[in-house]
């Protein structure tokens, strides 16, 4: 597999080319941290860095391509996030959690990049931080784990690095001693260059959704059902997956109860009202220990925590696929649906997805253009 984010390197293009890039200039950092200047400034020192390091020439000419562009990425967000806090120093708090979201939009709906590639580096802009602070996170086992499911830890390291090299700061040796402890963390953790592997997926289930659970721990498998939550924006074809996989199962169907009782699907009163409906036809289902698909966009993270706690309660199984089709073919698509979503709405849920993470439930499924496909490179 071969893709490259640019040809051209140099800041000057990519200043030009890309508006997220001219973005950094002008956005400001603690001098405390970054006495090298602005964003624009720290991005060029970090992007140098990188590819002075011996680990990085080493990398394939993918993984080399892959590393560069999160480095790139790494602070995105800084532009939409940064502020002067209560005692005067400048913070930018979450953009990593906000950039990941602007790297997927970007590499899904302008650079048009593989699955697999873009959400490797959507959550290398995601957790570029934490080998410096994973000790400092309330449960660092857990932080651990949950990243090793998503990243090559050994990139990450790698980023985190060179994002230090790209620092002008008075702890840099402190701060680069934090990453050689994370390294060696992910080694006794057993997540080092791979995904940290559990007995079952019902083991890694339960060791992410339960306090103080044993990562080695293989659980009773005490089912009743099997829920399949499918995730993704309206257009990419859910209804034509069940057709397709699972054409005799019930389901329930957030749009269809909203045709049956003629609720627009932007009236935000009654949305409310509709979820409860589909909720109460899943339990009379769950009760009676019926398989059975959930059917709606679930883009976010908490709107499908909410509904597999729901399911999980009840003894379900709980699968979660999610469907995705290429750029160009999405819009086509909603564009020959009976109920079209107007472009400004499409565009607005794409900056809000947040693709489900292996955790999340029993299963996860990524089902894209088509083929089932891996989340890690």
């Amino acid at each position: 597999m071969s893709w490259m984010l640019s040809s051209d390197k140099s800041w000057p293009f990519l200043r030009q080319n890309f508006s997220w890039v001219a973005d950094m200039d002008g956005v400001m950092q603690d001098p405390y941290h970054h006495a090298e200047g602005d964003v624009s400034v720290h991005t060029q020192h970090v992007l140098a860095a990188l590819i002075s390091l011996p680990e990085y020439q080493r990398l394939t000419v993918l993984q080399q391509e892959v590393l560069w562009s999160a480095a790139l990425l790494h602070d995105v967000e800084k532009r939409s996030t940064t502020r002067i806090d209560y005692d005067g120093r400048i913070v930018s708090p979450g953009h990593a959690r906000k950039g990941e979201l602007t790297a997927r939009q970007i590499l899904f709906r302008d650079l048009a990049t593989p699955f697999a590639i873009r959400e490797m580096i959507a959550a290398l802009v995601r957790y570029h931080g934490l080998p410096l602070w994973i000790m400092e996170k309330q449960d660092p086992q857990k932080s651990l784990f949950s990243a090793s499911l998503r990243v090559d830890t050994h990139l990450l390291a790698l980023l985190a690095k060179a994002d230090v090299l790209g620092w002008e700061c008075t702890d840099a040796e402190e701060l680069l001693n934090r990453i050689e402890l994370f390294e060696l963390y992910c080694s006794e953790q057993q997540c080092w260059r791979q995904a940290r592997e559990f007995p079952s997926v019902e083991a890694r289930y339960r060791y992410f959704s339960t306090d103080n659970a044993s990562p080695d721990y293989q659980p009773y498998d005490n089912y009743q059902s099997q829920v399949t939550l499918l995730s993704g924006l309206p257009g990419m074809g859910k209804d034509s997956y069940i057709q397709q996989y699972f054409p005799s199962l019930p389901v329930i169907s957030l749009d269809d109860i909203r045709r049956q009782h003629r609720i627009a699907p932007d009236d935000k009163m009654a949305n409310g009202w509709v979820v409860q409906q589909a909720k109460q036809l899943a339990r009379e289902k769950l009760r009676r220990g019926e398989d059975f698909i959930w059917n709606a966009t679930n883009i976010t993270h908490q709107m499908r925590q909410q509904l597999i706690n729901l399911f999980v309660s009840y003894k379900a199984r709980v699968r979660v696929v999610y469907i995705e089709v290429p750029y160009v073919k999405w819009k086509q698509q909603n564009n020959t649906r009976t109920y079209a979503v107007p472009n400004m709405v499409m565009e607005r849920m794409l900056a809000k997805l947040e693709l489900p993470v292996p955790e999340e439930a029993h299963e996860v499924i990524y089902y894209i253009d088509g083929r089932i496909e891996s989340a890690f490179l």
